[in-house]
């Protein structure tokens, strides 16, 4: 293909390497884009008259803290924003008072004003390790929403059919499994479909599970004679286990607030499998090097070192370059049974205790018949000693405790 039509202008505009190039990174990673022709069009079009996309993503401020799988459709904001194109982080602090039933089996509870407040802010600050904060427009969707009113929005829902709406696959479900659907619940999509039009959207990003409603914003634009977004599905990332998504009930996730070790470490706790799909979704690192790094190690060279490549660029992205560094020299210090440097200062009554109990009320063991199976796995060192007898008992005086390789606790003992 070497030419573009320009829906806006009637003119051909010319697909060159550049736009080609646009092209490739948005599809980076990607599960669907939808129509990819139209998106060329878009993108030939402005790099042609030199007017920057719009591109949206909305998230409800639901719960205060994301962790790294949040960031990967973030991640691709960021990519199409250092091509010159205007990101927009929308907050749904309307919707977020709706709920949303994408997914479930049951509509997801409303927030109160208060919570979507302190939720909102939150997000926002820690979307900004990501994105560009001087580059991204802040958009709160109860600008347009609030003024509807009851008029505007019954307006609005005479533009979509209850048949379509029942395409849905949880309202589908629900509907022929005998569970209630609220009519409130219908008004969620076609209000995230009206933040389309109210910011003349070109392409809108979001989640797998998201892809009905941002379709919704498609057909909502056609609707009100504009002309409809594209829209990007990102996957969802698989998390430290390699299997399940990352999620904190999984606990295989890593926090974007995590400490700069613990980050650290934990991606480099993942399989060498793995860690290339870590790459696509969430390196800055191009195509092309990422290439040329996997080419690296198929000819012999030690995946550890893309591994730590990876960590590093990872766990700069949300403390800073210096962190990542004292944190690779804090995993060689632990790999070599050194003691890192943050360790915890717990203090402890009752000597002598018993070195079960010990784990146990410094937190270094759930119950003192855990800290009995990790001393048996031979898992527990005092000042640097494996402890083989259970029946250890500690005299008062200060003990740096470590269980595994990363728990560590500088114990004193009264």
């Amino acid at each position: 293909m070497n030419q573009s039509d320009s829906a806006q202008t009637g003119l051909v505009s010319p697909v060159t390497d550049r736009v080609q190039n646009a092209m490739a990174v948005s599809l980076r990673g990607c599960d669907e884009l939808i129509p990819q022709e139209d998106w060329l069009k878009k993108l030939a079009r402005s790099e042609a008259t030199g007017v920057p996309l719009r591109i949206k993503l909305g998230l409800d401020p639901t719960a205060p803290d994301i962790h790294i799988g949040h960031t990967v459709v973030l991640n691709k904001m960021r990519q199409l924003q250092d091509l010159g194109h205007t990101v927009i982080f929308l907050i749904g602090d309307f919707t977020s008072m709706i709920g949303d039933p994408s997914g479930r089996n049951s509509t997801r509870p409303p927030l109160t004003a208060e919570q979507i407040k302190v939720n909102a802010e939150t997000y926002y600050k820690q979307a900004s390790l990501v994105l560009d904060p001087s580059k991204t427009e802040i958009r709160y969707n109860s600008e347009w929403s609030d003024p509807l009113g009851a008029r505007g929005m019954i307006q609005l829902a005479s533009r979509y059919t209850v048949a379509r709406m029942m395409e849905r696959n949880d309202f589908h479900d629900r509907f022929h499994g005998g569970q209630s659907i609220a009519v409130h619940e219908f008004l969620y999509p076609l209000m995230q479909g009206y933040d389309s039009v109210a910011l003349k959207s070109d392409l809108e990003l979001g989640g797998t599970d998201q892809k009905f409603n941002l379709l919704m914003g498609r057909h909502l634009q056609a609707e009100y004679g504009q002309e409809p977004q594209c829209i990007l599905t990102m996957p969802l990332l698989e998390g430290l286990d390699g299997v399940e998504k990352m999620s904190k009930s999984k606990n295989n996730y890593i926090g974007i607030s995590e400490a700069p070790n613990s980050m650290f470490a934990k991606v480099l706790s993942i399989s060498d499998v793995l860690m290339w799909r870590w790459y696509t979704l969430l390196s800055f690192k191009t195509e092309a090097e990422i290439a040329a790094l996997k080419a690296e190690v198929d000819a012999g060279r030690n995946p550890k070192d893309a591994k730590v490549a990876l960590a590093k660029e990872i766990t700069a992205r949300f403390h800073s370059a210096a962190e990542a560094d004292a944190a690779e020299q804090d995993f060689i210090n632990r790999s070599k049974g050194g003691v890192p440097d943050d360790i915890a200062e717990v203090s402890l009554a009752g000597a002598p205790l018993g070195i079960a109990q010990l784990l146990k009320q410094a937190g270094l063991a759930a119950s003192t018949s855990e800290g009995n199976r990790l001393i048996d796995g031979g898992g527990v060192r005092v000042d640097s000693s494996v402890v083989s007898d259970k029946g250890l008992k500690l005299e008062a005086g200060t003990y740096v405790v470590q269980v595994g390789k990363r728990k560590f606790a500088k114990v004193t003992l009264g």
